[in-house]
């Protein structure tokens, strides 16, 4: 770790944290209430994703639907129209609904061969993305003149890493270039979060052997064909295995860094209560 003790991080002049857990338990808030201290750069995987890597793919998808009505295709083919992804740090609906989900195209879904295409384009730009941690980090530095970096990890990073593995590229990477923060949530809060995705079920990445096994298994379970699942379904039945599954990965890169709960998160308003919450994690640990 770059910082072994409360002390090394208190006195640090440069405080640099990579914060990742499960979707929806404070990351992207933290976050953002570092940056809007004024003193903290906020680098957002998800966005990155979505803008730097994945950007033409899901731009593309959109000219595809255009060009399916007459009036838009002529001015796409005049160049009398331009269509971009308004993406942003609050609104990353133009990466989640590219992502999409598998199943009927009447109901919004899409082919298993292309959710599975989809998925894997999203496991390579999200390693992309995390491998620019440090680039950023230089970057906030020298360009805008900011000390302190909060990297903002999506809920998949536990997918594209390998926590057992010493030399796991992302992993070092990471660890290398700032402290690892896991947000623990308890059981409480994965029920919570199985309630709310419930209620308005996304998109969501998953490993590829992962998604080939619970897809059979849905398939088997439910008696039905490739054709006819309906994605909401297939989603919501498969969330609370994929918790499930993501929680020892994430114990296990806790193991590259420190580890606090959702509660203190929940609790930090200023980023003092920051640096003590983190001081507080490192002093734990050791």
């Amino acid at each position: 770790m770059i910082y072994n003790s409360a002390l090394d991080w208190q006195n640090a002049v440069q405080k640099r944290v990579v914060l990742f857990g499960m979707s929806g338990l404070g990351k992207t808030h933290v976050s953002n209430m570092l940056r809007a201290s004024g003193d903290w750069f906020h680098y957002s995987i998800d966005y990155r994703i979505g803008t730097r890597y994945m950007g033409e793919f899901i731009e593309d998808s959109f000219k595809r639907e255009a060009m399916g009505n007459p009036f838009l295709r002529d001015l796409l083919m005049s160049d009398s129209i331009k269509i971009k992804s308004n993406i942003t740090f609050d609104n990353l609906a133009p990466l989640s609904t590219y992502l999409g989900k598998p199943g009927r195209a009447d109901k919004g879904g899409l082919s298993i061969e292309e959710y599975r295409r989809r998925q894997a384009q999203h496991h390579r730009a999200e390693v992309e993305a995390l491998l620019d941690t440090p680039y950023f980090i230089e970057r906030a530095r020298h360009i805008y003149g900011y000390d302190h970096f909060v990297c903002d990890s999506g809920g998949s990073i536990c997918e594209v890493v390998d926590p057992a593995d010493p030399n796991d590229p992302v992993l070092s990477c990471l660890s290398q270039s700032a402290l690892m923060v896991w947000i623990e949530g308890s059981d409480a809060h994965t029920d919570e979060l199985i309630k709310r995705f419930d209620r308005a079920p996304k998109p969501m990445c998953y490993q590829a052997s992962f998604l080939d096994a619970k897809w059979e298994a849905y398939l088997a379970q439910h008696g039905v064909d490739a054709s006819d699942v309906a994605p909401d379904n297939f989603v919501r039945w498969t969330y609370a295995q994929a918790m499930a599954h993501r929680q020892p990965l994430y114990s296990g890169m806790a193991n590259w860094g420190v580890k606090v709960t959702a509660d203190e998160v929940a609790a930090v308003k200023t980023p003092d209560q920051f640096d003590v919450m983190i001081a507080n994690a490192l002093e734990r640990s050791t």
